[in-house]
């Protein structure tokens, strides 16, 4: 017995000296031997490496945001995180945003409100439709592997054949919850089909669009991109983010709703301006939409009928901001406001994607288009 009890204190006492060892080398050099690939492993940042974020019960991380808050929520929480010399001030290039208060603004991702339901094994897109939608910061960002070029670096979600490999564009990160999930919103669309270049019209962020003359198009703005500095493509973010210019990149929150970075009314009958039509004219011309350059009855749909009040629709009426399966132009009807007219019929016929010509056959806000044409 006395045997046993003198192996087993001589076990506990290697074993507590190991760990001191350990202890003592991670403060030595932090970083050695470490998984961190990307920017948190960086000894100029974050010196105690692991033990940044894997601190007490921190250890078993379930996915939940405070860890990921106490360096990229407030100044005071980030202050303490320096004064521990868990983060370095010197390490830290330009300025650091408080994601906290941008995911409690009115649009958000649900990373604050919706909690312990994130899943280390779970795959995405769900496969599974009684799954509960959620968001946590390691949904969108895997923090040993990200750097700040690369934000979603490490995260998988692209299929090529029978493997799954890295997302490398954005829109595969989105598409992650927003596309192919079995547990998407009734009423929320599947982003991936609607984006596919092989659609008769899509906003251009999979690749460039359809037609390669859109005439309302901003500087540097093009259809076709020719000469460097022009902009041909854009992607989600570039509708999707902070309502503040100088905020943190990435859709976290937002006061507009659809967590857009600029206003967008959707509802009929609103008065036509630049800020209610804000993230459209961001890119197009508004001069152009209502000079009816691209439509000639833009400005009579958009404004309304002079003498007739509310008489004017949103640009979501007619257009799909993503991309239409049916459709150029972007033209997808909101049945919400558009019916079929007394013929039964609802749908837009084209004469060619750069004529700008066709004819609609609906009715809306009670005129009938049986067809009207232009």
């Amino acid at each position: 017995m006395s045997k046993l009890l003198g192996i087993s204190s001589l076990f506990f006492a290697v074993l507590a000296g190991a760990l001191l060892v350990l202890a003592a080398g991670a403060d030595a050099a932090p970083n050695r031997g470490s998984r961190l690939s990307g920017v948190h492993g960086e000894e100029g940042l974050l010196p105690k490496s692991c033990r940044a974020c894997h601190r007490g019960m921190s250890m078993a991380i379930r996915g939940e945001e405070e860890v990921c808050l106490t360096c990229h929520g407030s100044e005071v929480d980030r202050q303490q995180m320096i004064a521990a010399d868990f983060l370095r001030a010197g390490g830290i290039r330009g300025r650091m945003a408080d994601i906290g208060a941008e995911l409690r603004k009115t649009y958000n991702h649900p990373v604050l409100t919706v909690r312990g339901v994130h899943r280390s094994s779970e795959t995405l897109p769900e496969t599974n439709p009684s799954a509960p939608r959620h968001s946590e910061c390691v949904d969108c960002h895997a923090p040993h592997d990200l750097t700040r070029e690369e934000p979603f670096r490490g995260i998988p979600g692209k299929r090529v054949g029978s493997f799954t490999t890295d997302v490398t564009h954005e829109y595969e990160l989105c598409y992650r919850c927003h596309a192919e999930s079995a547990n998407r919103p009734a009423r929320s669309s599947n982003k991936h089909a609607l984006f596919r270049t092989t659609n008769p019209s899509f906003h251009p962020v999979e690749g460039e669009g359809a037609n390669a003359y859109v005439i309302s198009l901003r500087e540097p703005y093009k259809a076709r991109k020719t000469r460097p500095g022009e902009i041909s493509t854009i992607s989600c973010s570039s509708c999707h983010g902070s309502d503040d210019p100088q905020g943190p990149r990435g859709p976290h929150g937002s006061r507009f709703r659809g967590l857009l970075k600029r206003n967008y009314e959707m509802e009929t009958g609103r008065p036509e301006s630049d800020y209610a039509y804000a993230l459209c004219y961001g890119c197009h011309s508004r001069g152009s939409i209502l000079g009816n350059e691209s439509f000639p009855y833009h400005a009579q749909h958009i404004q309304g009928r002079p003498g007739v009040r509310d008489s004017g629709t949103s640009c979501y009426t007619c257009h799909d901001s993503h991309g239409s399966t049916r459709y150029p132009h972007l033209i997808r009807f909101n049945e919400d406001v558009v019916r079929p007219n007394a013929s039964g019929q609802l749908r837009f016929d084209s004469r060619g994607v750069a004529s700008r010509h066709g004819s609609c056959l609906l009715n809306c806000h009670g005129v009938e288009h049986a067809p009207k044409s232009y």
